[in-house]
């Protein structure tokens, strides 16, 4: 089993410099590069508060004593670990994929790529692998070999061809319009793998959901805001191939369903406007869900190299960090 299968040298080269930081505060018990809500000893100061008894005399700002009489003291923000916790959708339309990687190949690295960042910035880091449900979990690590560990569990987890689901010939096949009225309720709903997910999980943790979304999006949705309940910053990276966007093909096709044993035959060129339109209102429906409920929402695109991908994405996270950080003071 290869273990660095999904550890791409150019993409980790690429991203090294970059740090994995959450937008809210987070708990800790490490010094570390991400601040926390206790106050202690740091470079950086945030407030004064008025002396009580019991107080350490070295915190008191002696200078306000001289010119106002007053006893304040000075409180600092504390540099503290982060949690990380890497949710990876192995459900079977995760297998889907038309260039040099599929899917969960594509998501599987950049799950890799940002564990290996953050270990190396002394964070912990765990992984859970979700379908319906919870499939795996394990526990959050800041041991470089924990890596493996992650590596080795997801290829474990990757979702194979269900065994017992044949289809051949018209054996299974249905008209389209059968199928587009009854495709919502076939659709899986994670909400329960989210929950069980926010339960396994230490509050006010980041949690990086990997996922392509075709799910029951209402599901979803409460699945986001019971980990917001939580106190989690929650980052939602959406993986799709681009033929499932550009939706390129012509010529009479055969679809075969990956999580439903149906085969639909059409002509793609005839379906690809409302297709298209279909597939941006879904997308939009998506990001703004995940807008309003505060989760950083980004959408990766199989074609694109990862190691630019990447480095793009935590930029811009980083970007926004810094300026959301600078609102509040």
């Amino acid at each position: 089993m290869d273990e660095n299968k999904f550890f791409h040298p150019e993409t980790l080269k690429r991203i090294s410099r970059l740090d994995l930081r959450a937008r809210h505060v987070v708990d800790g018990f490490l010094s570390g590069l991400h601040k926390s809500r206790h106050f202690g000893n740091s470079v950086e100061f945030r407030q004064h508060r008025q002396y009580v008894p019991g107080d350490d005399l070295r915190i008191v700002d002696w200078k306000i004593w001289a010119k106002q009489d007053r006893l304040y003291v000075k409180q600092y923000e504390v540099d503290t670990n982060m949690r990380v916790t890497l949710l990876v959708d192995v459900s079977q339309s995760m297998r889907f994929g038309d260039g040099a990687m599929n899917k969960y190949d594509y998501a599987c690295t950049i799950a890799a790529s940002l564990a290996y960042l953050a270990i190396k910035q002394q964070d912990a880091v765990g992984c859970i692998t979700f379908d319906k449900d919870s499939k795996s979990i394990l526990p959050s690590k800041m041991k470089q070999s924990h890596l493996v560990a992650i590596a080795d569990r997801m290829l474990r987890s990757k979702p194979e061809k269900e065994v017992g689901v044949k289809v051949s010939g018209d054996v299974g096949e249905v008209e389209l319009a059968e199928l587009l009225e009854n495709i919502k309720g076939s659709q899986p709903n994670i909400e329960d793998a989210m929950r069980e997910a926010a339960e396994a999980i230490r509050s006010n943790s980041l949690v990086v959901i990997l996922s392509d979304l075709l799910i029951q999006r209402e599901g979803f949705f409460k699945g986001l805001r019971y980990l917001r309940s939580r106190g989690h910053d929650v980052l939602v990276l959406h993986v799709m191939d681009d033929l499932e966007i550009d939706f390129t093909l012509g010529g009479p096709t055969r679809f075969e369903g990956l999580e439903i044993p149906v085969q639909i035959r059409c002509d793609p060129r005839m379906l690809r406007d409302g297709y298209i339109k279909a597939v941006n209102q879904y997308l939009e429906e998506v990001k703004q869900g995940c807008s309003k409920l505060m989760c950083d929402y980004s959408l990766f695109r199989t074609a694109s190299p990862l190691d630019a991908a990447i480095a793009a994405y935590l930029s811009r996270r980083n970007n926004l960090v810094k300026n959301t950080r600078s609102a509040r003071r």
